[in-house]
């Protein structure tokens, strides 16, 4: 007699179901790769799929889950890539490699890096076709990779933006500012989104949901990165 596993109660069950019909199927299962754990109730991040971010911060948090797990990861594209603010959140630089200009070969670069890199952090240096996107896509799903793309891409598991973002740290308009307050919105298809508040600290204290203690300043800005 045949007997099947129970699902994880954890996880949502779609993702299960899928991870389960493409073992059956006999291609490459879609495992889930570490997040960060602020993020780890947002979404679940897969091998083999590509996800869309709007700012250098969410690019750099996506890509600090799996370096902490021990993945190398690749940033492809990003000419002021900012090392500092990478470590900070996690991203083990000795397992990094970065391709700041690919310049009109950015596909066949990213390519090359999927291949042998867990994750690659890609910033288009243009739009990009459908025609474009499966080739790396197909790519992704053979090698078990991640793909975090900077800017539009045609075809995302998801997509997280940043909606709202505040400076915290001096209440009386002395001092030092902290860390950074942001509303995170992660969007999958036609479902609604789901978002949730974090809080990016400095002095390399990890990504956290937002604590309630912080108090922020006045002005608000729109987040740009």
């Amino acid at each position: 007699m045949t007997t099947t596993a129970a699902l994880d109660p954890a996880r949502p069950v779609l993702d299960q179901l899928r991870e389960r019909v493409s073992a059956m199927e006999g291609g490459p299962a879609r495992l889930p790769v570490p997040v960060l754990p602020a993020l780890s109730g947002l979404f679940t991040m897969h091998a083999g799929a590509s996800y869309g971010v709007d700012s250098a911060s969410l690019a750099l948090a996506l890509a600090a889950g799996p370096s902490r797990a021990g993945d190398w990861v690749g940033f492809a594209g990003w000419r002021d890539f900012g090392a500092e603010a990478a470590a900070d959140l996690g991203v083990d630089l000795d397992r990094t490699v970065v391709v700041p200009d690919v310049g009109d070969h950015w596909l066949e670069v990213a390519a090359a890096l999927v291949d042998v890199l867990r994750v690659v952090v890609l910033r288009p240096p243009s739009r990009v076709d459908a025609r474009a996107a499966g080739v790396l896509d197909a790519r992704l799903r053979k090698r078990s990779a991640v793909l975090v793309v900077w800017g539009e891409w045609p075809r995302c598991e998801a997509r997280l933006s940043l909606e709202d973002a505040r400076w915290v740290g001096p209440a009386r308009g002395q001092g030092r500012l902290r860390a950074r307050q942001v509303r995170v919105a992660v969007r999958r298809g036609s479902a609604p989104p789901i978002r949730a508040d974090l809080v990016f600290p400095g002095d390399e204290e990890p990504l956290a949901l937002l604590p309630s203690t912080l108090e922020p300043v006045h002005e608000v800005w729109r987040a740009s990165g």
